[in-house]
């Protein structure tokens, strides 16, 4: 495939298509049920104002949290101003709205109405706020007891001012990381995203008029821009340069796509590249072959039985897990299987593997599903190839044995609500006949 098939492809695919008219009702059920409890006023939809990732146009397929302001009547500023007013006046949306969806789990976090949906899955965090004439809105903060203030519409309007500059690059850019983040399990927020490609953006205007045919080239150097940024507590968001935070460490999974992203370069034209794209970017990026009996390289054949769990699950990172491998043989002490690599120990046959969950920021209850995936040409001759979505052995743990040589990953998927919000993945490198 030529590599503006490819990122043509990967953009047709990551639109968020017809969920728009999804959650444009939802949005509109809501506005109607807030504008009658603080308005008196039937089926308005008057007084609301999408912001997130939706609101700024940068958001994906998978998308699942929609943020959205509800404007509130200035005359009632003055009866919420006191300690308690955030809490009373978020109190009262939430109630506005479980009157609404009464079936719904509706609940007051410190600063929205969170508002879970189960039949397509979409959390609105629902944040009721006044208006200033500055076109900026005072909003409740339980945890502060006070009003604070928010500047959405500033970064509204410096991304599409950049992505007017850009030739619409920069929202495909921020499409791209979201990709990037779901399928490498990076817990990065939207507004980080997007402040992140605005400043990319600002250091260069190499591909200001770029099109698809040079997107190789644009994701190589967006990497290389991410994998050197210093470590940082928060940014200054696009437009607002108000403070927002970085919920963890990205620099060294983009420093794992630029290497990738080089990769794929080097193997242009060959199902080498569309390989290290999907390792990148995730199942969005269309395969040139989709029959599920695949030539190997020493010439056998074998079937692909790879599943991916954005066939079963939405997946929309917003927390983060992290897995390691005990590795047991009689006779000896366990040992991680990541310390093992650091050192530079290999990993040889006859070794009792158990992957388990070392740290996980998801709150329980939640679902944990895993994947086996053997590579190489032993694999595929044996037919061991595997890569089906698996469950635990038991909580928290996924016990393998080792077989055959090859290099090899494990996967582990968090699904909170029916989505996968944290996944991560170990390779598995094993260098003597031995395999899992």
């Amino acid at each position: 495939m030529e590599t503006s098939e490819i990122f043509d492809g990967l953009l047709a695919n990551l639109k968020v298509g017809e969920k728009v008219e999804a959650v444009r009702s939802r949005r509109d059920e809501i506005t109607k049920a807030l504008n009658k409890n603080f308005r008196a006023k039937d089926a308005s939809v008057d007084h609301k104002l999408m912001v997130g990732s939706f609101g700024r146009h940068t958001a994906i397929r998978s998308i699942s949290d929609l943020d959205m302001i509800f404007i509130l009547p200035s005359v009632l500023r003055d009866d919420y101003s006191d300690r308690n007013g955030p809490r009373r006046m978020l109190e009262r949306v939430r109630d506005a709205l479980k009157a609404r969806y009464q079936n719904t789990d509706v609940r007051v976090d410190q600063c929205v109405v969170r508002v879970q949906f189960t039949s397509n899955a979409f959390k609105f965090e629902v944040q009721p706020a006044f208006e200033n004439t500055d076109g900026s809105f005072d909003y409740p903060d339980t945890k502060a007891e006070s009003w604070k203030t928010t500047k959405p519409r500033a970064e509204i309007v410096a991304t599409k001012e950049c992505n007017d500059r850009t030739s619409a690059n920069m929202r495909h850019v921020a499409r791209m990381a979201r990709a990037w983040k779901n399928a490498n399990g990076v817990n990065i927020g939207g507004l980080v995203i997007d402040t992140l490609v605005y400043n990319f953006f600002a250091q260069t205007d190499d591909y200001d008029s770029a099109d698809t045919s040079s997107f190789d080239l644009l994701s190589r150097d967006f990497f290389a821009f991410l994998m050197v940024e210093p470590e940082k507590e928060y940014y200054l968001a696009l437009g607002s340069r108000q403070r927002v935070y970085v919920k963890s460490k990205f620099q060294a999974k983009a420093k794992k796509a630029y290497n990738r992203c080089i990769s794929a370069i080097e193997n242009e034209g060959k199902a080498a590249s569309i390989k290290k794209w999907r390792e990148v970017f995730g199942t969005s990026v269309p395969l040139a072959i989709t029959e599920d009996v695949l030539k190997a390289s020493a010439g056998a054949t074998y079937r692909g039985t790879e599943e991916y769990i954005e066939d079963r699950y939405p997946v929309d990172i917003r927390e983060s897990v992290t897995i390691d491998c005990e590795v047991t043989q009689d006779g000896w002490r366990p040992r991680w299987l990541r310390a093992m690599g650091s050192a530079g120990f290999p990993l040889n046959a006859g070794k009792r593997l158990k992957f388990q969950v070392i740290s996980c920021t998801v709150a329980e209850p939640y679902l944990l599903k895993w994947k086996v995936l053997n590579q190489g040409s032993e694999a595929e001759r044996r037919h061991m190839v595997r890569g089906d979505i698996i469950d635990s052995t038991q909580p928290g743990i996924r016990k393998e044995t080792s077989s055959f040589r090859g290099e090899h990953i494990v996967e582990c998927y968090v699904i909170k609500h029916g989505i996968v919000v944290a996944r991560d993945r170990i390779d598995v490198p094993i260098t003597t006949t031995a395999d899992l």
